[in-house]
């Protein structure tokens, strides 16, 4: 059964006002698992009912942190994002403990976030996260187990002692909050700290006491010349222009908020802070071109061998998709009968007409049969150099699994990649360059856009195409928004009623030489512009699945897949959930 996604949004906003008791609370579509200020960070529920307790438990947690999180404390770096995560366990746990189906919710959320990535992905804070839940008697799962085993000093007799400590105090924010510090401390996170800040002052040293002699100086001269009255005046200006308490808390908040965010590479703050109009400097040195014109018939055939042994263990999973996929749009076709025809099926239930009246002429029927939508699918592929290596194979047998699954669901497919022609600029940027280089050229490289297989053609004769996206040199750099109004054209020539776009990507568009000379948001705020205006428009689904990074920071209908045991089952969820 397909789950109503508004009705699980409102549902979940609803109960985090209520739990909250602050009807001032609004969602938003945002990467954060923290929230902030009053915004709850709801993400597009799953098309599967077994994955909404995870989903849930998103919610939940944010919302205990709304409702128990008074702690104002923050610190900076990986300090900072360990304690966050200590202060958000204590709200999770204090929660649970009033919300007793909020705890199942939130372990199949916290298995879900482990789950999706790679050992080397899962931060510290994450795994402090887990060890003091688990201390509260939330459950984890054999591999969280094992990992938090490996924190280091984590079972020492003095972390021990001051775990203690935290589970006594856990209902006393401001005990809770010494024993978090003693904590670290006895990590050896403060002390990491401590040294950058020692070196930090020491390089401001003499330009401190230069400072200081230079006031005494200003001030002995405001003694000397200024009456009583004046230097209260003074005094009282000086105080007027410093900040008060609140707007020293409100700046530490963000400065947290963007230490937690540096794994994502883009504070939200700045979207359209600076130029969003995006330009381009040229399209003279842009190319579209077919794949089998990048390579020559000797190293096609090889790439498709080498592609070929990347499919081999996923070659079950394609026809439990084809299968399952096949039933459901069976199940779509609507039939019905044309009666009272001279030719076809005899109708039998007329056939008491001709034992009344034997005049009465026979009568036949003919099925008729209205097909589902006509639906087309284009498959767009980050082909830059990030996804060098395990990401791209994933990608290629992603592309492969759905595209010959649809094919014999005669669903149309057409597989596209996009990447750049050279590295940081090629000719655009020379080009650039002759003219002046001046400032805010737009975007500075020569887009290359891939054509693996049209719509049109058959898996059969576009096969070892695919292979290309495994030729060594091909991957460099990413312009994403052009890539995606690019195939959203071509989707729009298309005469099929249902048109569908998945992107298969590693996260944010990066090329230096655009970079360089335009603002450092540059590509990012117009890959949301074009992203947004899809959406808006609702001419064409689109959906993303992000290869290793979770890309919901772009996309709000998004999966993630880390690693190849986890793809057969994400894109049979995946691709049924469409046609359900």
């Amino acid at each position: 059964m397909a789950i109503n996604s508004d009705e699980q949004q409102n549902a979940a906003l609803s109960w985090t006002k209520a739990v909250t008791k602050n009807k001032e609370i609004v969602a938003e579509n945002s990467n954060r698992l923290i929230p902030k200020g009053s915004k709850l960070n709801l993400k597009n529920p799953p098309r599967i009912k077994r994955k909404l307790s995870a989903w849930k438990g998103r919610t939940d947690r944010q919302a205990f942190w709304l409702q128990h999180n008074l702690i104002k404390k923050t610190l900076p770096g990986e300090a900072g994002q360990i304690f966050d995560e200590l202060k958000m366990a204590r709200a999770e746990i204090l929660g649970s403990k009033e919300y007793d189906g909020a705890k199942l919710n939130i372990q199949n959320f916290s298995i879900d976030l482990t789950k999706n990535l790679a050992e080397d992905e899962i931060q510290l804070s994450t795994l402090i996260n887990l060890w003091f839940k688990n201390l509260n008697g939330f459950k984890l799962d054999k591999d969280q187990k094992r990992l938090i085993d490996q924190i280091p000093n984590i079972n020492s007799r003095n972390s021990q002692k001051i775990s203690e400590d935290m589970i006594s105090s856990i209902e006393d924010e401001e005990s809770f909050l010494k024993s978090s510090l003693s904590l670290l401390n006895a990590l050896k996170l403060l002390e990491q700290e401590k040294s950058e800040e020692n070196e930090e002052n020491e390089k401001f040293d003499e330009q401190s006491d230069e400072n200081e002699e230079s006031l005494s100086d200003d001030l002995n001269e405001i003694e000397s010349d200024e009456e009583p009255s004046n230097k209260i005046d003074l005094m009282q200006s000086l105080v007027d222009e410093m900040p008060d308490e609140q707007e020293i808390l409100q700046e530490a908040e963000i400065s947290i908020d963007e230490e937690l965010e540096a794994n994502v590479d883009f504070d939200d703050n700045q979207i359209g802070k600076e130029n969003s109009d995006y330009s381009v400097f040229t399209t003279q040195y842009d190319e579209i071109i077919s794949a089998a014109e990048l390579s020559n018939l000797k190293e096609i055939n090889r790439l498709r061998i080498q592609l070929d042994k990347l499919i081999q263990p996923h070659l079950q999973t394609i026809g439990k998709l084809a299968n399952r996929l096949q039933r459901l749009l069976l199940a779509k076709q609507n039939r019905s009968w044309k009666f009272d025809l001279d030719e076809g099926v005899l109708d039998t239930s007329k056939l008491t007409r001709i034992i009344t009246d034997v005049n009465k002429p026979l009568s036949f029927k003919e099925e008729k049969q209205s097909d589902f939508k006509d639906t087309v699918i284009s498959i767009l592929i980050d082909c830059s150099g990030s996804m060098r290596g395990r990401s791209i194979n994933l990608a290629a047998v992603c592309a492969e699994i759905i595209g010959t699954t649809l094919e014999r669901c005669s669903v149309k497919t057409e597989v596209l990649g996009y990447t750049t022609k050279h590295w940081k600029g090629g000719d655009s940027r020379k080009s650039w360059l002759q003219r002046g280089g001046f400032s805010h050229p737009g975007r500075l490289n020569d887009l290359r856009h891939i054509v693996f297989k049209s719509a049109e053609d058959s898996w059969r004769k576009s096969r070892k195409s695919l292979g290309v996206i495994l030729k060594d040199g091909l991957l460099k750099e990413n312009i994403d928004g052009e890539a995606l109004q690019w195939a959203n054209k071509r989707l729009q020539k298309r005469f099929e009623d249902r048109k569908i776009m998945i992107v298969i990507s590693d996260g944010a568009p990066v090329d230096d030489s655009s970079l360089s000379a335009n603002n450092p948001h540059y590509l990012d705020n117009h890959l949301r512009e074009v992203i947004a205006d899809i959406y808006e428009k609702d001419q064409i689904e689109l959906l993303a699945i992000g290869i290793g990074h979770d890309v919901t920071k772009y996309y709000s209908h998004a999966i993630t897949i880390s690693n190849a045991d986890s793809l057969g089952e994400t894109l049979l969820d995946e691709l049924t959930g469409l046609f359900e």
